[in-house]
């Protein structure tokens, strides 16, 4: 007997219900198939929205960073936070490239005074901090360092320049040939004394080039890894931060910035003349070496603080619930 078309239309429709999988229950492999990873795939997306992600990270950095404040994680620790890391997506974070801000626009609004550079602080305690930072095209985080940190880069979004230092030696420095101060007791510069602002220090570069989300993560240590770093948006960008121990002014990890116009060859008989030529390398990573200047906060740098609207993190280890008002406008 022949069937109606509009019956068999139904009769498709009830078939194609009962094939869907109910949302957030996870099917078993070998029950429908290819079924299964749609399953853990709604699953895995329910997760995200609850803040599993940001939860996850947060216990690991309370794992990581767990022991005496400036203790540098030891390889597993590391491995494991970086592991972390390099998987957390925007969307863990309540971003999305679709995002006002992210978005192309013209080139007259980028010339409009000099960008202003948003953070929000996820968590904050004595040995760890979770920062986000927001950079729209064109803005720029001076060169500056991490005294005593261990510090954790993720670029969630975006396309930016990164160049970093180390220093050759640590305890090196040197007087500044060009400050008129530099013979003289007194200084027309805020900062305390002239031995302080008029000193050279010898830097090896470490990382000048572009990245592009997604990318590995990077990590930095209080005396390798590129201590010093500059950052430089090619596009909008969003940056996670850990960093271990955060800035505190009162245990003497304030952030200090620097000047690196002056390339090594400008002074390299005063290297020598003070020792710093008879390291190992020196000379033959002449190409890489540059004099780095501490100079005062740029007064061109913008920077503003927004409350945290991404997904909560819970001190005992449940995750909260769905973000709230976020990204900052």
């Amino acid at each position: 007997m022949k069937v109606d078309k509009a019956e068999e239309e139904v009769s498709a429709a009830k078939r194609r219900r009962v094939a869907e999988p109910v949302p957030g229950v996870l099917i078993r492999s070998g029950e429908r198939g290819g079924l299964a990873r749609r399953g853990r795939r709604r699953r895995v997306q329910a997760d995200n929205r609850d803040g599993a992600a940001v939860q996850r990270l947060f216990q690991a950095c309370r794992h990581v960073f767990r022991g005496p404040k400036g203790t540098v994680p030891g390889p597993d620790n590391v491995h494991l936070l970086r592991a972390l890391l390099d998987r957390m997506r925007p969307e863990d974070v309540g971003l999305s490239p679709d995002l006002k801000f992210f978005r192309p626009t013209s080139d007259a609004a980028h010339h409009q005074g000099t960008p202003t550079i948003t953070h929000t602080t996820m968590y904050n305690c004595p040995n760890f901090s979770m920062v986000i930072l927001f950079l729209p095209r064109n803005a720029v985080i001076p060169l500056h360092n991490h005294p005593g940190m261990t510090v954790f880069n993720k670029l969630l979004l975006g396309k930016m320049h990164i160049k970093s230092y180390d220093w050759v030696h640590p305890d090196q420095h040197l007087p500044d040939p060009w400050s008129s101060s530099s013979s003289s007791s007194s200084c027309s510069c805020s900062s305390s004394s002239s031995d302080d602002t008029n000193q050279l220090r010898l830097a090896r570069l470490v990382v000048d080039d572009v990245f592009t989300a997604p990318c590995d993560t990077s990590v930095l240590y209080p005396t390798t890894g590129g201590n010093m770093h500059r950052f430089t948006a090619i596009e909008p960008c969003a940056i996670i931060d850990i960093l271990g121990p955060p800035y505190s002014i009162e245990e003497d990890r304030d952030c200090t910035y620097y000047t690196d116009h002056i390339p090594y060859t400008h002074h390299r008989h005063r290297s020598t003349a003070d020792g710093v030529g008879g390291l190992a390398g020196v000379e033959q990573d002449e190409g890489r070496l540059a004099w780095l200047k501490e100079i005062d906060m740029p007064a061109e740098l913008k920077m503003r603080s927004v409350h945290y609207g991404g997904p909560p993190i819970s001190d005992n280890g449940t995750v909260g619930g769905a973000p709230r008002r976020w990204p900052p406008r």
